[in-house]
């Protein structure tokens, strides 16, 4: 293990000292359109984030009786933030319910009113400024346990969300997002993401045009990170959803009046979304108004002696849950991949 600058591949690292693990848990019922996600259960996409939050703050799920996986049985990232947990624990781990189908059990977790958003083929129908002002809220008030904060996410048929939207912000990088799939269902989500941008037009707002085609964590998140990197670092551990975040706040902070303090964040993500031949996550950060802070951290399944999790290093999955931020906050707190890779399978033979 070891992590790398996205833009000069140089040895890099996470800030020092212990984090603070925030997941921004949220549904975009985009995930219902047949064969857009794999990121979960067939059926039950909507419980992915439910079920990831409960296993990362609870090592078990309660509201089904087996981890979210993909239909080739690759199980969620979730397995990855947990076992780093287990080996350097975060100062906290908290849920941000954004938009959920089903309430995490026994799980710390901030309710803000917000409900599961409608697919962005018919219109999202988002409230965009309201969850915006939430998200800065929250940012304005959190308070900090350790010396920083991980701020991750999990919201199924996200990167077609952050696609649209960083279209409809007047960004070109369609072809630049990443996906949990191996090989990309591309007519399925050029079509969605059509379907959404014919929802606006140039004259609307930015907050009127993300009501239709976005989705809530991408805008609370920017709103969260604008107000809370004017008081401590945050880490946004993401791959090119986390990207699209940055898009959006570096482009409504024109309409808040907002300076981005960008020394104060970071992007961190995993090997497997930088060295993807099938996305480009540096161009997406390529079109902010600053240069910004951006890492990954390399990991292994390659000696793994539970096979499908191999299919992480073939590409499928590749990030989400904080899973590449959690890496890097592994390696840079000394964790090596033999013992991580040792805690990930016993966390699995344990379920």
């Amino acid at each position: 293990m070891k992590t790398y600058n996205i833009f000069t591949n140089e040895a890099d690292s996470l800030p020092s000292g212990k984090a603070d693990f925030l997941l921004a848990a949220s549904v975009t019922l985009t995930c219902e359109i047949e064969g857009i996600t794999q990121a979960g259960i067939p059926g039950m996409i909507p419980l992915t984030p439910t079920l990831d939050a409960e296993f990362i703050i609870n090592e078990r799920v309660y509201s089904l009786g087996e981890l979210a996986e993909t239909p080739t049985g690759v199980p969620t990232p979730a397995i990855i933030t947990r076992a780093v947990h287990n080996l350097t624990p975060f100062s906290s781990i908290e849920i941000l319910d954004l938009g959920l189908s089903k309430i995490p059990q026994n799980s710390t977790c901030q309710s803000f009113g917000i409900l599961p958003s409608d697919s962005i083929a018919s219109g999202a129908n988002i409230d965009a400024k309201a969850v915006f002002e939430k998200g800065m809220k929250a940012g304005r008030t959190y308070e900090l346990k350790g010396n920083y904060l991980i701020l991750g996410e999990s919201t199924p048929s996200g990167t077609t969300t952050a696609t649209a939207t960083a279209l409809a912000l007047g960004y070109e990088c369609r072809d630049d997002f990443s996906s949990s799939f191996l090989h990309v269902p591309n007519n399925i989500k050029d079509e969605t993401i059509n379907k959404a941008l014919s929802l606006i037009n140039d004259e609307m707002s930015n907050f009127l045009k993300l009501s239709h085609v976005s989705d809530n964590m991408l805008i609370f998140c920017a709103g969260f990170l604008l107000e809370a990197s004017r008081r401590f670092h945050v880490v946004l551990a993401g791959g090119t959803q986390m990207a699209a975040c940055l898009l959006v706040a570096d482009k409504l902070r024109e309409d808040v009046l907002m300076r981005v303090k960008s020394e104060n964040i970071t992007l961190a993500t995993t090997a497997w979304v930088a060295n993807d031949e099938h996305s480009n996550i540096a161009h997406i950060l390529s079109f902010l108004s600053y240069k910004p802070h951006a890492v990954y951290t390399t990991f292994s399944f390659a000696n793994a002696s539970i096979p499908v999790l191999k299919k992480y290093d073939e590409g499928e999955a590749k990030e989400g849950v904080g899973a590449g931020a959690a890496l890097g906050y592994a390696y840079a707190n000394g964790v090596e991949n033999k013992k991580l890779l040792e805690t990930i399978e016993f966390l699995l033979y344990s379920i």
